[in-house]
């Protein structure tokens, strides 16, 4: 498997992944109400058993991970997700902020709220939940971690909930209202943040767009 950091990411969905329309595997949530979205809310998801052959790093555009000006209260290390631009921040001293793309919840899946880091992992596996299994009966119910597994090179979860920012097996969804709730990158972006953010690291969710 290639390093990371050298790979374009390229646009277009396999015919399976729109055969598929998977949601990804989070409880849904929202605001604190649970909630099954119409039909036509429900985009592409997620691919089981789809292999990304390389740690994909987005590398142009406007989800390349780059440094940006970024005026914030929270202190250095924080990481800042703001669902309406697809942006992840890594708050930095002097109103500096590193800011990945990612994917986020599509429309009655989105949340926000104050969480914590709570737990890391490199591989994870894949255990759709008992609300996802409803809705999509059809799924596995477990999927051991590797390169085919929808939930990438590695998660970060988020305190007590279901939701996580984790990889991706799909990276040209990057950028799209996709998941129930979770945020995804770019294999590579999510190898680079798990390395940045340490446990207990405070993060903050906002759905509405900044002013």
């Amino acid at each position: 498997m290639k390093k990371p950091g050298t790979t374009r990411i390229l646009g277009g969905l396999s015919a399976a992944a729109l055969l598929l329309a998977l949601a990804f595997p989070a409880a849904v949530q929202a605001q604190g109400k649970g909630m099954t979205p119409p039909a036509e809310t429900m985009d592409i998801g997620d691919e089981p058993g789809r292999v990304s052959t390389e740690e994909v790093t987005i590398t142009e555009g406007p989800y390349a991970r780059q440094m940006v000006f970024f005026r914030s209260n929270e202190a250095p290390g924080t990481v800042v997700i703001h669902s309406a631009e697809r942006f992840l921040y890594v708050v930095q001293p002097n109103n500096r902020a590193l800011r990945y793309g990612i994917g986020v919840g599509r429309e009655g899946f989105q949340w926000s709220g104050l969480v914590q880091v709570s737990r890391k992992a490199e591989w994870p596996d894949w255990r759709p939940p008992p609300e996802m299994l409803q809705r999509q009966p059809y799924l596995p119910r477990f999927m051991a971690g590797g390169p085919g597994n929808p939930m990438g090179a590695r998660a970060l979860y988020l305190g007590s909930t279901v939701f996580r920012v984790h990889g991706t097996n799909q990276p040209e969804t990057i950028g799209q209202s996709i998941s129930s709730g979770c945020f995804r990158l770019a294999n590579g972006d999510i190898i680079d943040l798990y390395s940045r953010v340490p446990l207990g690291t405070k993060v903050v969710v906002r759905h509405k767009a900044t002013i």
